[in-house]
């Protein structure tokens, strides 16, 4: 999978779980953090999902951390 694909694949699953959990969060009334929307994402991949591997470099949950605040904030669709 090109890292295009790659990005791609992970912006849709943290959207779905953004969903997900902004929906759950309507219906209960309970608040939610960022970090719920990272564990309903990491919970969801496949066990051989490929994570940064480069020394230094952020972590898989802090991609999916940024994407999911640009999600909330509406920044990853502005042009």
């Amino acid at each position: 999978m090109s890292y295009e694909a790659l990005a791609m694949d992970l912006i849709a699953r943290t959207e779905k779980a953004v969903e997900q959990v902004a929906g759950l969060s309507a219906h209960t009334g309970i608040t939610f953090k960022t970090s719920d929307v990272v564990d309903a994402v990491e919970r969801d991949l496949p066990a051989d999902y490929p994570a940064p591997t480069a020394e230094g470099a952020l972590t898989r949950r802090d991609v999916i951390a940024s994407m999911a605040e640009d999600i909330l904030t509406g920044a990853i669709y502005a042009d």
